[in-house]
């Protein structure tokens, strides 16, 4: 019996979310490095064609970094990185290409078929979604994002598919192909698809105080705090751009940017339907 009023509770507390959030649009990245095993992504995918299914606009933006530098490691190309970022030459870029929207992609959108979910896996070449030009003449092909182009993605809401988005952009030249963070793509589609809520899922528990103690999670950021996290060492690292990302879409008219542990099981869920939520939020 106590059981069975837990799970009242919990029903009782997700449906004023829920009505929150219907027809609303929520951009997930979904990261490489919380994608690590199948139990934890089969979860994930579970808990996103929930989201699909209580009439919830979804996005999944995914990266891949760990399965490149595998596909990498075993054609015995090795990865160079600069300044953080990999280093993508045309031989890289194929394999980027192939890895991103010919496998993840693909097995991601195939997975959220199994758990009863309509998807579509697009990359930026399609419709021109994302548009590049060359970050840095050291990085290779390495892209900065110059615009979105929504539409195939709102097509496919509309038609109440879930996108499955490779962050793979198209260049101003013929057959000219980039490189593209995917924090930064998840973050510039939120924008232009006028998002509710942008999350990042990574495979920490969020901002940390101190970034070797998890106990010390920072739950709310608003903008104005964030410079002076980041001049005392709190906001440090990789943790720099993904922050960034998200006081990007904030300041471009997403209401809400979380950066949320994927490795831990209904995350999401946790977050989004529940009144304590999880993770770090960034705000105005």
């Amino acid at each position: 019996m106590i059981m069975k009023n837990n799970q009242a509770h919990i029903l009782s507390e997700a449906l004023p979310y829920i009505r929150k959030y219907h027809n609303k649009t929520i951009v997930i990245k979904y990261g490489g490095n919380a994608m690590q095993t199948d139990d934890l992504c089969r979860t994930v995918i579970s808990d996103i064609v929930l989201l699909s299914l209580v009439g919830i606009r979804v996005v999944v933006v995914h990266g891949g970094g760990p399965e490149i530098n595998e596909m990498l490691t075993r054609v015995g190309k090795t990865s160079t990185f600069v300044d953080g970022l990999r280093y993508t030459d045309e031989e890289t870029m194929e394999i980027v290409q192939m890895v991103l929207a010919g496998r993840i992609g693909k097995q991601l959108a195939q997975l959220i078929s199994e758990f009863g979910g309509k998807a579509i896996s697009v990359s930026g070449l399609d419709g021109r979604l994302i548009e590049a030009k060359q970050l840095d003449e050291k990085l290779g092909l390495v892209g900065e994002i110059t615009n979105i182009n929504p539409e195939v993605v709102t097509m496919a809401m509309d038609n109440q598919y879930i996108p499955v988005v490779s962050t793979i952009a198209c260049g101003s030249q013929p057959g000219q192909m980039f490189n593209i963070n995917a924090d930064s793509a998840a973050a510039q589609l939120a924008v232009a698809l006028e998002a509710e809520k942008l999350i990042l899922l990574t495979d920490i528990r969020g901002l940390l105080k101190d970034p070797k103690d998890e106990n010390t999670l920072i739950p709310t950021v608003h903008l104005p705090e964030v410079p002076l996290l980041i001049r005392d060492g709190v906001i440090s690292g990789g943790m720099i751009p993904k922050v960034d990302c998200c006081v990007d879409a904030v300041r471009r008219g997403v209401p809400r940017a979380h950066i949320l542990d994927g490795r831990m099981p209904h995350s999401i869920l946790i977050e989004l339907f529940s009144d304590e939520g999880i993770g770090t939020l960034i705000m105005p």
